[in-house]
C-alpha cells in the first residue's frame, strides 16, 4: 500500500507540502572537490574517473548545472570562466544544502599563463599566495606622471610603486603552507606530458626556464578578469604582487578566477561550511604571459603556442595524484589538514 507522501505525489500535493525529490536526496560529502572553470579542464576528468553520479545544484551556471561524482569520495565541478562565474557558482555550491563541504579538500584545478622565467609550458604550479591583480587604479600610458613605469596604481596610492592605501579586503589570499608543501611533495614526481610545439615555442624565449621541460613547482597567482598580456604588463603585475604581500609573493602564473573563488570559499568558512585550511590552488601553464624577443604582445597573444594541450592534461595528472593520495588515506586527512 503506498504511504502518506507517495499518495500526495501521485495526487499532485507533495510540492505544495515541500516533499520533493531535493529535499529527500541524500547530503553528498566529497573527500575532494576539484573545481574547474570551463569544459577542457573537466574533460580529463570526466573521461577519465567514473564520475557517473550526477548532483544538479542550484545556482550552478546554465551550461554546467551539476556536480559529478565517483563512489570513492571525488567531484568535479564547473564555474565557467571569470570572477563572476566563478564566485557565483562556488558560493552556489558552498551553500547547497546537498553538500557537506566541512572536512572537504577543495582543489581550484586549471590553465594560466605563466612567467617564461618562473616555468616551461606544461609545468604545473602550486599557490601559496593568491593576489588580485584588477583591484587598482588604471590610468593611461599617455597620461602618466613623468617617471612612473606604468599607469598601474594600487587603490588610493599616488604611485605605482607605493602600496595601496585602502582596499576590499579580498587582495591576497595566503594558503595553508604546510598542505601545499605536502602537495607538492606528493605530486612532485608526476609524469607530465610535453609537445614539440611547445618546446619550439618556448626555445624562442631567451629565459632558462622557458626551454626546460615541464616540472611541478611552488610560486604564486595572481587573478585579473582582464586577460592582459605583454612584458610591460608583467612587469607591472609582478611589483604590485610584491606590494601586495609585502615581497612575499613568487608571481608565476595569471588566471581569471581564483580570488574570485576564494572569496566564496572563505564566506563558506565564516559560516562554519568550509575549512578553509583544506584549500588549493594549482594552475597549470598553457602561455607565456609576454612576448618573445622580435615579436609584438599581439603575436604572441594570439600565436599557437602548443601548450593548451599539456596544461590541461597535465592539471589532471597532478591534481589526480593528490586526490588520489587523499582519498587512499583518508583516515589520516579526514583528521586535520597538514
Amino acid at each position: 500500500m503506498p504511504d502518506f507522501k507517495d499518495l500526495l505525489s501521485i495526487f499532485g500535493f507533495s510540492a505544495l507540502l515541500g516533499f520533493s525529490s531535493a529535499h529527500a536526496a541524500a547530503v553528498v560529502a566529497p573527500k575532494v572537490l576539484v573545481i574547474t572553470m570551463f569544459s577542457a579542464e573537466t574533460k580529463p576528468w570526466l573521461e577519465s574517473r567514473d564520475l557517473k553520479d550526477k548532483l544538479k545544484v542550484p545556482g550552478l551556471s546554465k551550461d554546467n548545472p551539476e556536480i559529478s561524482c565517483d563512489t570513492k569520495g571525488l567531484c568535479v565541478m564547473t564555474t565557467d570562466i571569470g570572477y563572476a562565474n566563478a564566485a557565483s557558482s562556488v558560493m552556489a555550491a558552498v551553500f547547497s544544502d546537498r553538500l557537506d563541504l566541512r572536512k572537504t579538500y577543495i582543489l581550484i584545478d586549471g590553465i594560466a599563463g605563466v612567467d617564461p622565467a618562473k616555468a616551461s609550458l606544461g609545468s604545473a604550479l602550486w599557490a601559496r599566495y593568491v593576489v588580485d591583480g584588477g583591484l587598482r587604479h588604471d590610468i593611461d600610458a599617455r597620461q602618466i606622471s613623468a617617471g612612473w613605469p606604468d599607469g598601474q596604481v594600487p587603490l588610493g596610492a599616488s604611485s605605482p610603486t607605493e602600496k595601496a592605501k585602502w582596499g576590499a579586503g579580498t587582495e591576497v589570499y595566503a594558503l595553508n603552507a604546510a598542505l601545499v608543501e605536502k602537495a607538492y611533495a606528493l605530486t612532485r614526481a608526476t609524469p607530465l606530458l610535453d609537445s614539440d610545439a611547445a618546446k619550439a615555442y618556448g626555445a624562442q624565449y631567451p629565459q632558462k626556464a622557458a626551454k626546460e621541460p615541464p616540472k611541478v613547482a611552488i610560486c604564486d597567482t595572481v587573478s585579473g578578469d582582464t586577460y592582459w598580456h605583454g612584458s610591460k604588463e608583467a612587469e607591472a603585475t609582478a611589483r604590485f604582487a610584491a606590494l601586495a604581500t609585502d615581497g612575499k609573493a613568487n608571481y608565476c602564473t595569471t588566471q581569471m578566477e581564483d580570488n574570485a573563488s576564494l572569496t566564496a570559499l572563505k564566506r563558506g568558512a565564516d559560516a562554519g561550511r568550509v575549512d578553509f585550511n583544506r584549500i588549493l590552488v594549482l594552475r597549470t601553464a598553457s602561455n607565456f604571459d609576454r612576448e618573445a624577443p622580435g615579436k609584438t604582445p599581439i603575436q604572441s597573444l594570439t600565436a599557437k603556442s602548443g601548450g593548451f594541450g599539456p596544461a590541461v592534461t597535465n592539471a589532471y595528472r597532478v591534481g589526480g595524484a593528490f586526490a588520489d593520495a587523499v582519498i587512499a588515506g583518508w583516515s589520516e586527512w579526514e583528521k586535520a589538514a597538514p
